[in-house]
């Protein structure tokens, strides 16, 4: 399990559930995996996603929605009836 899930699990079992920046810090200053980016993506196309090295340098600045185009979101799950 990568750390962004459980920081996002965590908050959600504290009754966070909207979210306006998420920041992710790796050595290199990597891009959170597909498994990561689609749990981002239930809570929010328009969430920013800060991307820093181990530096704390900000390498990349990006939104849900221009990490996992076309993502599967809970409007996915509304029946048209």
């Amino acid at each position: 399990m990568c750390a962004e899930r459980i920081a996002i699990f965590k908050a959600v079992s504290e009754g966070e559930t909207e979210f306006e920046v998420v920041a992710v810090v790796t050595n290199n200053g990597g891009s959170p995996c597909g498994g990561c980016r689609q749990v981002m993506a239930e809570f929010g196309l328009d969430t920013i996603v800060l991307m820093a090295n181990g530096k704390g340098e900000l390498v990349k600045e990006s939104t849900v929605k221009e990490l996992l185009p076309e993502a599967f979101t809970p409007k996915h799950l509304v029946s048209d009836k």
